[in-house]
């Protein structure tokens, strides 16, 4: 994050005695930092020692969902057609991944008292359908739909739902940390006056009462392809304040203000995080291209450092037919894409589009699962045959 933010109590100077209530024993400080200690840091203080753990044992959630002779090629696929009941946690259905990135859906349908912490991977968790509360140690973050939240890796946290009758939620898992452009930036770190956001709009943490609870606590921990249970004899949210850099937060596609030009402009006009191998774009509703003769839908084009996909939230999408609310496209950096048929003609003259939709482009090949197998448009590769 490129700003200061702190709640709750904290010691005036850290690493400094921070007796309780009781005047004898300490809080317990954790420094919770990113690229050794020469990144962006955080400093927590518990109640109880972060590091107690009663019990360990590894789990398999879900079963393997490996795809090996997947085809390289173009590929559409509907999400909702893939839906596994459980909590925020085990209802997850992975689509693409590679070493760097992950990308599943989830329809939580029921509540737990679990806890969840990625060690390995920072997420994105974007909310498609449903309200709730986003609570961690670090406080809590209201959340409604539109909602991108960015958790660093190895924070604890926990999604609580206020109805569990129709939720979606997208995560796309990173092996490095999620990031506002540079180009978005200032010198000192302050978000330039012409991006398409400010500090402004970011959801921060607000203040959560500590629990100071003992029992018997589960959190799961994801380990690259490992999970493990972790039983803790104190609630994980025992945290009575912290200061730093280093925090979740939210985002909500609605406030992203794009840009336009003259004549098309390329998707990394609407660049909304990247990280160290992949970005991640906000398409919304904006007004097309100015120049009289403007062709505004997307000129076909070969990225072939990277794979594009799209994830299609709502509205209508001027440069495909067939795609509907949770679609993914898939397009692999090898081959060549671009509108399908009759789309660019039809793009001709529009003044605005009102589609809503998340982009991720890797710089890695990602390699489809099963579930896509199981959820494909069939017809969808040959769908630019006959289009001339």
């Amino acid at each position: 994050m490129p700003f200061y933010h702190k709640l709750g109590d904290i010691p005036r100077v850290k690493h400094t005695t921070f007796y309780k209530k009781d005047g004898k024993s300490l809080y317990r400080e954790e420094l919770y930092s990113s690229k050794g200690f020469s990144g962006i840091y955080s400093n927590k203080y518990y109640i109880h020692m972060p590091t107690s753990v009663e019990s360990v044992r590894e789990i398999k959630p879900f079963a393997d969902a490996a795809w090996p002779d997947a085809p390289v090629l173009y590929f559409h696929f509907f999400t909702d057609k893939k839906v596994t009941k459980g909590d925020f946690i085990s209802s997850r259905n992975l689509f693409l991944k590679n070493a760097h990135c992950r990308i599943s859906t989830a329809h939580p349908s029921q509540d737990t008292d679990r806890f969840f912490r990625n060690a390995y991977h920072a997420e994105l968790v974007f909310i498609h359908r449903g309200t709730g509360k986003f609570v961690s140690e670090y406080g809590q973050i209201p959340f409604v739909e539109g909602d991108q939240i960015i958790i660093p890796r190895a924070v604890t946290y926990q999604l609580k739902f206020d109805s569990y009758a129709d939720n979606k939620i997208v995560i796309v898992e990173s092996s490095t940390a999620y990031e506002v452009p540079r180009k978005y930036r200032t010198d000192y770190g302050q978000i330039l006056e012409d991006a398409p956001y400010c500090e402004r709009d970011f959801k921060l943490p607000e203040y959560m009462t500590p629990h100071d609870e003992s029992g018997k606590f589960v959190v799961v921990l994801k380990a690259g392809e490992r999970y493990f249970e972790h039983t803790l004899p104190w609630h994980p949210f025992n945290v009575v304040g912290w200061d730093g850099y280093l925090y979740p937060f939210a985002f909500n596609i609605k406030d992203y203000h794009p840009k336009v030009g003259r004549i098309h402009l390329p998707p990394p006009v609407h660049l909304a995080f990247n990280t160290g191998h992949f970005i991640v774009c906000n398409f919304v509703p904006r007004p097309y291209d100015f120049h009289p003769n403007a062709v505004p839908a997307p000129y076909f084009h070969s990225n072939i450092d990277s794979d594009e996909v799209l994830y299609y939230i709502d509205g209508d999408f001027m440069s495909r037919t067939g795609v509907v609310s949770g679609s993914i496209t898939l397009h692999p950096g090898g081959m060549p894409h671009g509108p399908q048929p009759g789309r660019t003609e039809a793009s001709v003259g529009a003044k605005e589009t009102k589609e809503w939709a998340l982009m991720i482009d890797t710089y890695e090949p990602l390699v489809p699962t099963i579930h896509v197998k199981e959820t494909v448009d069939p017809a969808y590769a040959q769908s630019w045959l006959g289009g001339d």
